[in-house]
């Protein structure tokens, strides 16, 4: 559907002014062709990671019981893969039906879409490398937070000692 929105207001475009879209086009395609092999090699990086983090063995070492070793595990495995959230909150459920607490799959989650470590070259190539830091950063903070509240709100938070 977006595809075919973005081809009509091409056509919408190029009536109104034929320069400018094309010369819009062009300057799109160049991008295009400067960014791929950036993303390509992020997508590598993505099906490697997802190839050798299975689910059996994040649920081993996240397990019930894992207190902050399984804590500090979930963030780290959640910072280094990337996957989009259609697969992350099932894999969520997943990981629940197994005995992993929900203070474990909140910093799991949350630091699966917010924390960047394999986008990095990416974000550093669009934001810099101070702005890429800074943001991981303070995305980590948040899902530590977050997976406090969450601790706290399903009254786990003695699991984390």
């Amino acid at each position: 559907m977006l595809y075919l929105i973005t081809i009509a207001l091409i056509f919408i475009l190029y009536f109104k002014d034929k320069n400018k879209t094309i010369n819009g086009v062009k300057k799109g395609i160049k991008k295009l062709k400067k960014n791929l092999p950036a993303f390509l090699n992020m997508m590598i990086l993505v099906a490697l990671s997802l190839h050798f983090v299975s689910k059996d063995l994040i649920v081993e070492y996240l397990g019930a019981g894992s207190g902050l070793t399984g804590l500090s595990l979930a963030g780290f495995f959640g910072s280094i893969t990337l996957m989009p959230g259609f697969i992350a909150f099932p894999l969520s459920g997943i990981l629940l039906e197994r005995g992993v607490s929900y203070t474990v799959i909140a910093v799991f989650t949350t630091t699966l879409m917010l924390v960047g470590i394999l986008t990095y070259p990416v974000e550093k190539e669009y934001f810099g490398v101070k702005v890429t830091i800074i943001r991981n950063v303070i995305s980590l903070v948040i899902a530590l937070i977050v997976s406090l509240l969450v601790g706290i709100f399903y009254g786990e938070v003695g699991l984390i000692s």
